[in-house]
């Protein structure tokens, strides 16, 4: 009886099998690219829309916006936690004390995921502190600020008070001005401008990589920015103690983030003016908001 043949594929044609699927692979990675992109994107603007109704719900309860940071360094994303249906993480702060005292470590450390981008590619800045993602304009929310929706008189549709950003990467090298500042200080912000870091950042001093490390955490470039540097500025943040300076916010796409003080959320092209973009940034200016807005 005689034995069938079995076909089989011949080198040549395995080698060609293997590179349809090569290509193939190579056109479909893209895509999932940009699928997981747009996730993340929907995600963080969840996030944003869920912070700018607290903002809004605060404001109806208290008739003020919630301040950008207090005396003890509290953050506005800590007052509005009740808010953000975290009341159980509000009750474990002890607002009396500082937000480094022991008594509110076990808060402090907490993840909180409304306050996370999915984005964003690095988790954690330090294991002692919950991160987060966004910051408040200083403009509208500052120390002991007291602002409310009737003090906007450039529009609250037209004034950012939340901006989407990347955190820190806890390196205190300058590898990254995405993940990176200058850490000068309090007294160095009378003499500080947008050119300030960019020495500091060569000669690789006074670099802090801590940015966004703590939303319990009020200060400059951890709860708060200012824009006086264009989104992703090629220029490195500058914080002066943590009381002010110049910052940008810092994108991984072409686009940024923001909650407005109307309670909607938008992206913003990397391309806006930066006219357009301080105008937006001022909620009593009297600036009229380009084209590219």
């Amino acid at each position: 009886m005689k034995r069938q043949k079995r076909s089989a594929f011949t080198l040549f044609q395995l080698l060609v099998v293997i590179a349809i699927i090569a290509i193939l692979i190579g056109l479909l990675l893209p895509a999932v690219q940009k699928v997981r992109e747009a996730a993340a994107r929907m995600q963080s603007q969840n996030n944003l829309k869920q912070m700018m109704l607290g903002v809004l719900n605060y404001e109806s309860t208290y008739q003020v916006f919630p301040p950008g940071v207090d005396d003890k360094h509290f953050s506005a994303t800590s007052k509005l936690l009740p808010f953000l249906e975290y009341q159980n993480i509000y009750n474990q702060i002890d607002f009396k004390k500082s937000i480094d005292a022991d008594a509110n470590a076990a808060a402090r450390k907490l993840l909180i995921k409304t306050l996370i981008s999915p984005g964003d590619g690095v988790p954690q800045v330090k294991p002692e502190w919950g991160p987060t993602n966004y910051l408040f304009n200083d403009q509208v929310f500052y120390l002991n600020s007291k602002e409310k929706i009737a003090t906007i008189t450039d529009g609250t549709s037209n004034t950012i008070a939340i901006g989407e950003t990347l955190k820190g990467d806890g390196k205190n090298q300058a590898v990254d001005v995405r993940r990176q500042y200058v850490l000068l200080k309090k007294e160095d912000l009378k003499k500080t401008g947008p050119e300030t870091g960019v020495k500091y950042f060569k000669d690789d001093k006074n670099i802090a990589g801590d940015r966004c490390a703590s939303w319990m955490d009020g200060r400059f470039l951890q709860g708060m920015f200012n824009g006086k540097l264009r989104i992703n500025d090629e220029r490195p943040d500058v914080s002066c103690g943590g009381v002010s300076g110049v910052s940008a916010l810092r994108s991984y796409n072409r686009f940024v983030l923001v909650g407005l003080c109307d309670g909607s959320v938008r992206s913003v092209s990397t391309t806006v003016s930066h006219t357009t973009w301080k105008a937006a940034m001022t909620p009593n200016g009297g600036e009229i908001l380009g084209a590219d807005w």
